[in-house]
């Protein structure tokens, strides 16, 4: 199980606040993008970071994860909350996720 799991048999589909991690990678002119199919649109590496990691911690792993590329010496980009961080999924969940964005 994992933290996102443990919450949602605690709270069902209620809102949840989580803090998402992603990085920019950018070489030639091109930004690396994946396929989300939760939402079925294109965005960055990253996902929700887990109880006790750093954020810088968090994008690297998320990176690894979907990517199998490893990332080093990330700095931060930007901090985004606001409207744009509410997403309802097709199961009825409720999230609000503030984003932490990191070049690579």
């Amino acid at each position: 199980m994992n933290y996102i799991q443990d919450m949602r048999q605690l709270i069902g589909s209620n809102l949840l606040m989580t803090v998402g991690c992603g990085v920019i990678i950018e070489r030639e002119n091109q930004i690396l993008l994946q396929h989300r199919k939760d939402h079925d649109v294109w965005g960055i590496p990253g996902g929700v970071m887990e109880p006790g990691e750093t954020f810088e911690a968090a994008a690297q792993r998320e990176v690894f994860e979907e990517t199998g590329l490893t990332v080093n010496q990330i700095s931060l980009f930007g901090l985004y909350s606001g409207n744009e961080g509410y997403a309802s999924y097709e199961n009825g969940d409720q999230v609000f996720s503030v984003q932490v964005i990191f070049p690579a």
